[in-house]
């Protein structure tokens, strides 16, 4: 449990850091997700998604 919630922490800081770095990126970059289809949304969090458990395999 412990574990999760450090990966959690620090999934919240690396969020953070492109608002507060720059917003104007962090604003425009969302003004064009909000632009993408459902699939192609959905196809980024796939991505994401199986990007995250690939370095999960590869670091434990």
């Amino acid at each position: 449990m412990t574990t999760l919630l450090l990966a959690f922490a620090l999934m919240l800081v690396i969020e953070g850091m492109l608002p507060f770095l720059a917003p104007k990126v962090w604003r425009e970059t969302f003004r064009r997700v909000i632009e993408f289809s459902d699939g192609q949304i959905r196809f980024i969090g796939l991505s994401s998604m199986l990007v995250g458990i690939v370095i999960l395999t590869l670091f434990r």
